[in-house]
């Protein structure tokens, strides 16, 4: 038999044996440990010829091999002698071969699985939140704009500081700012939230401010700012 010598193709000589078996064409269980014996050991001769260094794995088996074989040649005992619990040295390297060629089409399973998986490409969890719809009542979103613009309002007024006000007995109510607001967006398309506050009393910018509030509570009027830190427009509602 011709045999062409790759050593780094087998994984040990279990893997050989394997191979061995394949090239016969035979099954397993069917084996005939003199035939595979000879061939096993002819492919170690092969390798010493070439200079190959042999692990001693391979030599380990020869030497199982050769004493499998050498109890088939010998005649068996009589039944008295014979341990009926003693493992059949051929039954068990069988075993042995069956175990390995079942781990080993399992590994090459899991071999094309691992290649299946490197051609998915997975992405690094990334933020959402500008890409969700947002339900904040439109109410809530136009009175917090409304507070934003009058404490910005202030600060640039520097209103924290004492009005200088006259004492007068003049009161202003939210009542009529509402009304007057009303009047001024019914011939107005839409007003400068800070031109409302066309006074500066302490009464008068209150009374403004809780009636631009009230307003926008009620639905009565929309507030609009085209970009972040723009000035804000009022208007009634319903009005293009």
């Amino acid at each position: 038999m011709e045999y062409k010598v790759k050593i780094d193709e087998f994984e040990g000589p279990l893997d050989l044996l394997l191979h061995l078996i394949k090239e016969a064409n035979i099954d397993i269980y069917d084996i005939k440990i003199s035939d595979i014996t000879e061939q096993y050991l002819d492919y170690i001769k092969a390798m010493e010829a070439l200079n190959l260094s042999i692990a001693s794995e391979y030599l380990v088996m020869a030497a199982e091999l050769i004493e499998i074989k050498s109890r088939s040649l010998l005649p068996s005992k009589d039944g008295d002698d014979v341990d009926e619990f003693e493992e059949d040295p051929k039954e068990a390297l069988i075993k042995r071969l069956v175990d390995y060629k079942h781990y080993k089409e399992i590994t090459a399973t899991f071999k094309e699985l691992e290649q299946e998986r490197n051609q998915i490409f997975t992405k690094l969890p990334s933020n959402i939140n500008e890409y969700r719809e947002d339900n904040t009542p439109r109410e809530t979103r136009s009175i917090s704009l409304l507070l934003e613009a009058f404490a910005s309002f202030l600060e640039r007024h520097e209103y924290q500081k004492p009005l200088h006000t006259k004492v007068t007995t003049k009161e202003v109510s939210v009542s009529e700012r509402i009304s007057k607001i009303r009047n001024i967006l019914a011939t107005s398309k839409e007003i400068n939230f800070e031109a409302l506050f066309d006074e500066w009393t302490r009464e008068y910018v209150v009374a403004t401010f809780l009636a631009i509030l009230q307003m926008a509570k009620e639905q009565e009027i929309t507030i609009e700012q085209n970009d972040s830190f723009d000035h804000i427009y009022i208007k009634l509602r319903g009005r293009a």
